[in-house]
């Protein structure tokens, strides 16, 4: 939502086009130079920052959801996205960190008891894995800030969104086994040390030197060229490369790394 006239009718009268009660919060996930970050949104009505996320519309299903906040947030479309867990206790944190002082100072909306927006939410949580370089952090009409943060060091969280950032992050390790996420992460040819260090990192585990290489080529997930990086007077790794048909397939039906 880009200014305020689709924040006011999205207010009052979200009701008509979004499901009451209904969220999805999406865990954005980046790579980058050894490093794994997750992107978060300050709002300018909530106090702490937030993982990305908002309310379903009607025509759509969650996974369109996720992915449409996806997009909005990063500017990329297309990325891996996986739903890992729903939010949805009676007594989920208090809202301590909304301002409605502030929310009706920037639009001139005060939300009611009666209001659609009120009353317990389901939020469903979804994760998806981005590159930071290409990617473009947006902040929207009612956020200030957008930025990556390091996976071990995030600021303090809004509403239960920390234990959301930490069960994506759970899952995502779990799937790292099962679904080949690098394609879009590493560069179009990479060595072996590269492909390692990317798993590490997003892993959080040592991974053995030959071993872990030698399954992702045993799989046929990558392939060898003929090409090598030249480093000088040391020996010169050879580069390799996913193999389109088999990561793709990977993708739909999952395998096993480990």
């Amino acid at each position: 939502m880009k200014n305020l006239d689709e924040i006011r009718n999205f207010l009052e009268k979200g009701y008509i086009e979004y499901r009451p009660n209904l969220t999805v919060e999406c865990a954005i996930f980046g790579y980058h130079d050894g490093e794994l970050k997750l992107l978060l949104v300050r709002n300018k009505v909530v106090t702490k920052w937030c993982l990305p996320g908002g309310h379903v519309k009607n025509n759509e299903t969650l996974d369109e959801a996720a992915a449409r906040v996806t997009v909005e947030r990063t500017r990329i479309e297309n990325l891996f996205l996986k739903q890992f867990k729903t939010f949805g206790d009676p007594v989920r944190p208090d809202n301590k960190a909304f301002d409605p002082e502030m929310l009706f100072t920037l639009t001139g909306v005060k939300i009611g008891p009666n209001s659609w927006l009120t009353g317990q939410t389901v939020s469903v949580g979804f994760y998806a894995i981005s590159d930071i370089v290409n990617a473009t952090p947006d902040p929207d009409f009612m956020s200030s800030e957008c930025d990556w943060f390091p996976v071990d060091n995030l600021p303090d969280l809004g509403f239960d969104h920390e234990d959301m950032a930490r069960e994506a992050l759970t899952t995502m390790r779990i799937h790292l086994y099962h679904f080949p996420i690098g394609k879009n992460l590493l560069p179009p040819k990479f060595t072996l040390k590269e492909i390692k260090l990317f798993y590490e990192v997003m892993s959080g585990k040592t991974l053995h030197a030959s071993n872990f290489p030698s399954k992702l080529i045993s799989l046929g997930l990558i392939i060898k060229t003929d090409e090598k990086r030249s480093i000088g007077a040391h020996r010169a790794p050879l580069y390799y490369k996913f193999d389109d048909g088999v990561y793709e397939k990977a993708l739909k039906e999952g395998l096993v790394l480990v």
